[in-house]
């Protein structure tokens, strides 16, 4: 029953769609549901009762991990306030691993501290069968020397060329907050945010699902990355942006034969097992010691990278990503 869901966005409240599939039959499961902050969303009233609001999370949270396979992974994303009840209904059906620190700052919130981040938090369905994959990001940089911001205390020598493994505190990935770059859609992700915590818990041709998919941002992350995506949204207007969007992707985002994470032409995520078949693809300093002050970068050649296309359209920035 499945299959005929696949690489479709389905118009519908999420809880009748979910009846329609069967249990352990996606490999990934991502949500961004509303924040019930009274977000100007076009078809949902952002603003329930507390307990009718709690009790409609619990009743799609329930679904996402019954649908999820026992490898998959369910990830929530949403304000610390949430996720903390959430974690409550997560805890007694699945398996705890990380939340997430996404450093996101909003706008100040008056006599107290400032929220400076969103979470993500991060399940398995078991722990003990689940599919995970290290991740590295670029190492962090002074914009002006190109030296690494963080000292490393005399083991420079030993630093892997392309970056760090990923921690569950997040700097490198921006919120989109111009809006030039914004879909009409007041919580727009960006893509490559999706990308990385897929990259993480799928393969190739793998299901991920969304049940609010929004604009699109969760299925065009699983197209370019090579998966096949399922998407549930509640308002037809966000439907037809997403499939304008999706027939204009394609799953190329890929260095080799391995899938990577491109932002503004430059690899931000890739696999650690995926290292050995990348790293023909970058110049690398010759010392370990020069990585201080020598970022990798892509080569040029013809015949092994072409430039990344950067084109407008739905007032959505599109990286067309750079192929092999």
């Amino acid at each position: 029953m499945v299959e005929s869901f696949i690489n479709k966005i389905h118009q519908g409240d999420c809880l009748d769609l979910f009846k329609q599939l069967p249990d352990n039959s996606v490999d990934m499961t991502f949500a961004d549901p509303p924040f019930n902050l009274k977000k100007g969303y076009k078809s949902y009233k952002d603003s329930l009762d507390l307990k009718k609001y709690l009790d409609w999370c619990e009743r799609w949270i329930l679904e996402m991990v019954r649908v999820t396979k026992p490898t998959g992974s369910i990830y929530l994303h949403n304000i610390p306030k949430w996720l903390t009840y959430y974690a409550g209904f997560l805890n007694e059906i699945a398996d705890f691993k990380h939340w997430i620190s996404w450093d996101a700052p909003t706008m100040p919130m008056g006599k107290t501290l400032q929220p400076n981040h969103y979470g993500i938090l991060f399940y398995a369905k078991n722990a003990k069968t689940l599919k995970f994959y290290e991740v590295r990001y670029p190492h962090k940089r002074d914009r002006k020397t190109s030296y690494l911001s963080k000292d490393y205390g005399g083991k420079k020598a030993g630093l892997h060329p392309f970056g760090s493994l990923l921690s569950d505190v997040w700097t490198d990935i921006h919120r989109i907050k111009h809006n030039k770059y914004r879909d009409e859609h007041p919580c727009q992700l960006p893509v490559h945010l999706l990308e990385r915590l897929i990259l993480m818990s799928t393969d190739a041709n793998d299901i991920v699902l969304d049940p609010f998919n929004g604009t699109g941002t969760t299925a065009l992350a699983a197209k370019r990355l090579g998966r096949q995506f399922i998407g549930f949204e509640l308002d037809q207007e966000y439907v037809e942006i997403t499939k304008n969007k999706l027939t204009q992707e394609q799953a190329n985002s890929k260095l080799g034969n391995c899938w990577v994470s491109f932002y503004l032409g430059k690899v931000i995520t890739l696999r650690d097992c995926d290292w050995d078949e990348l790293k023909e693809y970058f110049i690398i300093p010759s010392h370990p010691e020069e990585i201080d002050y020598t970022p990798i970068v892509l080569k040029t050649e013809t015949n092994i990278i072409s430039p990344p296309k950067i084109q407008k359209e739905n007032q959505s920035l599109q990286l067309f990503d750079v192929q092999s």
